[in-house]
């Protein structure tokens, strides 16, 4: 018998630790408190569910693309599971030693 995992539930008046997210101008602009805490809650969610919510965004974010500006943005989305695994590789050593590109490399950032 499978176990329930506890929902997770943020209160709107609950003060909760601001987290730091990488910024960069490009993605100043961006509610950053607003998507660390999606990040959050989507992250208190099985693999299985996790996987499911990623399914279930990909039509409203492809209805907005070009094909080929989906098939670039796949593409950064294997570079970052590359870099992840590559980085959990080389724990400690930083960005200057790791193999595999980012999005920032690419784009002369």
């Amino acid at each position: 018998m499978a176990t329930e995992r506890p929902s997770v539930v943020l209160l709107a008046n609950e003060k909760q630790p601001e987290a730091q997210m990488t910024t960069s101008r490009e993605t100043d602009w961006m509610n950053h408190q607003t998507l660390r805490r999606l990040v959050e809650e989507a992250n208190a969610l099985t693999l299985a569910e996790r996987l499911t919510l990623l399914k279930g965004l990909i039509p409203a974010v492809a209805e907005e693309m070009t094909p080929k500006d989906f098939e670039a943005f796949a593409l950064e989305l294997r570079m970052k599971g590359e870099r992840f695994y590559d980085a959990k590789q080389h724990p400690g050593k930083g960005k200057a030693t790791r193999h595999v590109m980012g999005e920032r490399d690419l784009e002369g950032r």
